[in-house]
């Protein structure tokens, strides 16, 4: 294991912990932290390699996620059944399109990304109740471990919006609510991202010192996004899902 060394100003050190902190909160809210963390360590740290950047962004995510997940744990009851062939398979499914990426342009991926992210944006928009309560249809329970294994090597494989997809997987084919899904989609992240750093970090790719001053507010975030989240309900989840849902579609369409 290698450890990297970069050099730190306090103007530095402020964005990264703000930027930190803000993704924690959207991010346990409704997912699509990344869109905010991982362009600011790639603006602040532009000589590091990006392997290095991605390494490090899964590095804090996962304090904060693993801290929206157990406090979303204590409100809601999550179904163990659903849940663990989820998190096994998208755990499976990141290493692989983490090993992947290593291959294979994302670029060739981006169009297709955008085209789905404006379909998903536009029916959770044309259906002002979707997502507000539990259905009760009985899903297949092959349905929870395909999802996982797909969201799971989109996340290993590109990345933004995984939250995002999670959330929407959840509502339409499971049938969860937007509250419930993100919850769920909590303990799956934390399982993705750990995948992933099981490939980052025997690399050398991860700046430590850098996680560990952005960790505390990435967590401190995390907690406090899905408190608010349980607070206020399916609704918020819905608002914060959109809004994250349009960044992400204007950040792909620029970028392509």
């Amino acid at each position: 294991m290698q450890f990297q060394l970069v050099e730190l100003s306090i103007w530095i050190v402020a964005i990264c912990l703000v930027a930190a902190f803000l993704a924690g909160f959207v991010d346990a809210v409704a997912g699509g932290g990344g869109l905010i963390q991982l362009p600011v360590l790639l603006w602040t740290f532009p000589s590091v390699p990006l392997a290095s950047i991605l390494g490090t962004n899964k590095a804090v995510s996962i304090v904060g996620t693993s801290t929206a997940a157990n406090t979303y744990r204590k409100q809601i009851q999550v179904n163990a059944k659903l849940l663990l062939p989820m998190m096994s398979m998208a755990f499976i499914g990141s290493i692989f399109g983490a090993l992947l990426a290593t291959n294979v342009s994302r670029a060739m991926f981006e169009p297709i990304i955008l085209v789905i992210l404006i379909a998903v944006g536009f029916f959770t928009l044309l259906r002002p109740d979707f997502g507000k309560l539990e259905s009760k249809r009985e899903a297949s329970p092959f349905l929870a471990p395909l999802v996982g294994l797909a969201i799971g090597f989109y996340d290993g494989l590109i990345g933004p919006g995984t939250g995002m997809f999670l959330l929407f997987s959840l509502v339409t084919v499971i049938g969860t609510s937007f509250l419930g899904a993100s919850a769920v989609a909590k303990f799956v992240n934390v399982a993705t991202n750990l995948a992933a750093l099981i490939i980052f970090i025997p690399g050398g790719h991860v700046l430590w010192g850098v996680a560990a001053l952005m960790a505390p507010a990435n967590l401190l975030g995390g907690y406090l996004g899905a408190r608010t989240a349980l607070d206020r309900g399916s609704s918020f989840v819905r608002l914060v899902f959109l809004a994250m849902l349009v960044a992400l579609i204007v950040r792909l369409a620029v970028t392509i």
